[in-house]
């Protein structure tokens, strides 16, 4: 496993990054401004280099353990002055975000299934569905060898076997784009495999996101997708706010400003808690629809797009 160590009261470059599956951050700050700036730098690197982050630092009460988490680390490492808030920290938020002590090394991961118990075709390959964490956005068919799912599982990123190179292909070596091991999961009949990634940049050769990108048939149904529909309505609005279109409500908003906005943001809010008075529930679910739209509209005005707040979400 390869180990980069990075010291948060520095700029660095998250490209240097890349080739890591582990970082061990360390916040050397000396007083609370110090600190409050190398929390700001771990979010932003947590953020763009999709590795885990394990982070030291002055941690004096439990709310610095939350502010690491919260900003990204997977653990929190307790140096031995500071383990008097042990138990209390394992109890919130789980031993198993604690560490005692900066690891050296960790073992390799082992898979719960061998490359033998996973059953091949004619070409000695496994076919391997990717999809993006998050959006479950279907993003590319490739395949594997033994040596192509070996180096997956060692390294975190998806290594591939290139059929017509006939060589093993580190997903984003050349381009950049790499992918990241979330999950890997094998189907009922042992001969597929559904790889879960964090992609960075394209997954597709063309420079489009997706390798699925034409259409053979039209879509029939209303997409339901709860990630798909705001991030489709976000779109909308976004479109509205580079493109003005006259009459456009999102337009009439843009055109007031912030001041409107949060006058609107505000009111939805309010109408939030009244409706949730209401033993009717289609009012309330009206009123959240209402809330959200006028929160996206804030989003696209200070440009925070869906996948930072889900993101954030979910790393707490």
């Amino acid at each position: 496993m390869i180990i980069q160590n990075i010291d948060l009261s520095r700029d660095v470059n998250p490209e240097d990054y890349r080739e890591a599956q582990l970082i061990l951050a360390v916040d050397p700050a000396g007083n609370d401004a110090e600190h409050d700036a190398n929390i700001g730098r771990l979010i932003r690197l947590a953020r763009e280099i999709p590795v885990p982050f394990f982070v030291s630092g002055p941690v004096k009460r439990l709310e610095d353990v939350k502010k690491y988490l919260y900003a990204g680390a997977k653990k929190v490492v307790l140096l031995p002055q500071q383990m008097g808030i042990y138990e209390e920290a394992a109890a919130r938020f789980g031993a198993d975000r604690l560490l005692t002590e900066m690891p050296q090394s960790l073992p390799d991961p082992v898979p719960a299934f061998s490359w033998a118990e996973l059953k091949t075709g004619p070409d000695g390959l496994v076919p391997v569905i990717v999809q993006e964490e998050g959006t479950g956005e279907v993003l590319m068919l490739a395949y594997m060898d033994q040596a192509a799912y070996e180096a997956t599982v060692r390294t975190g990123r998806m290594t591939y076997y290139s059929r017509s190179r006939k060589e093993l292909w580190v997903k984003g070596l050349t381009s950049g784009h790499y992918q990241y091991v979330r999950s890997l999961k094998i189907d009922c009949d042992n001969d597929t495999i559904l790889a879960k990634v964090a992609q960075i940049g394209a997954a597709c050769h063309t420079g489009h996101h997706s390798c699925f990108f034409r259409d053979i048939l039209p879509e029939e149904y209303p997409e339901t997708n709860p990630y798909t529909v705001l991030e489709d309505v976000y779109g909308v609005i976004e479109d509205r706010r580079q493109h003005p279109k006259e009459g456009s409500y999102t337009n009439y908003l843009f055109e007031k400003g912030i001041d409107k906005i949060l006058k609107k943001v505000g009111e939805e809010a309010t109408e939030i808690v009244i409706a949730a008075k209401n033993p009717d529930p289609e009012e309330i679910i009206y009123e959240i629809s209402d809330f959200l739209y006028h929160a996206m509209v804030l989003m696209a005005l200070k440009g925070v797009t869906w996948k930072q707040i889900t993101d954030e979400l979910a790393r707490r």
